[in-house]
């Protein structure tokens, strides 16, 4: 029974990677309740799934902090305009819902609205994962983020499932709150970064799963 408690066993290994996504859900949970530090905290939630996770490079506390640290400012700001798009497609879909239930013709559109709020949904996760990777200002931030929604809409469309199961997951069982958040960013940062590998220069390529680059070539 001594190979279960070996490290090295890819058993154990797995194991002990539930826990961290266990310890980091709760962590992003945790700093995500000011709700205008939600931005830095799910920056630095794919920084620590990508860093510490995936690469398996520094603490999990300090890789964290450190990115929540270092992206504060420009997370924030685009969080609060993504949040700005969010809040008026819900305040469309609310109106949109009441058409419906009076048999109005346009509250057919309700769909369409719920479609184009899983769309923005999508669009914040490549935002946060572009920023835990790049440097740049709000506005390219912002720009190139959502081409990289329009422009692989297969990966898109599965980020887009990913998130929506784990949503249905939280909501039919609420405990798993307490891991779903970083199983769901560890899918999704793949997915990510094999989109933005695909518009970096070949000499960076490998880089960019192994360090933050400074910059990334325009789309």
């Amino acid at each position: 029974m001594g190979w279960l408690f070996d490290m090295n066993n890819p058993v154990m290994r797995w194991i002990i990677r539930l826990f961290d996504c266990i310890c980091l859900s709760i962590l992003w949970i945790v700093t995500c309740l000011p709700i205008v530090t939600v931005g830095a905290a799910t920056t630095a939630l794919f920084a620590t799934v990508h860093r510490y996770i995936r690469l398996e490079e520094g603490g999990m506390l300090r890789v964290f902090f450190r990115a929540f640290r270092e992206n504060f400012k420009r997370s924030t700001l685009c969080f609060l305009v993504a949040l700005l798009v969010l809040a008026l497609l819900i305040v469309d879909a609310m109106v949109f819902r009441t058409m419906a239930l009076n048999g109005q013709l346009l509250g057919s559109l309700y769909w369409l609205i719920l479609l184009l709020i899983s769309l923005a949904v999508t669009w914040l996760t490549y935002l946060f994962a572009y920023v835990e990777r790049f440097t740049g200002g709000v506005k390219d931030t912002l720009r190139v983020s959502f081409l990289m929604l329009i422009l692989h809409p297969l990966r898109s469309l599965t980020m887009m499932a990913l998130l929506l199961g784990s949503a249905a997951l939280i909501l039919l069982a609420p405990g798993l709150l307490a891991i779903v958040p970083a199983l769901c960013c560890w899918l999704c940062d793949r997915i990510a970064a094999s989109v933005f590998v695909l518009h970096i220069r070949e000499e960076d390529r490998e880089r960019l799963e192994n360090s933050r680059l400074e910059s990334a070539e325009d789309v």
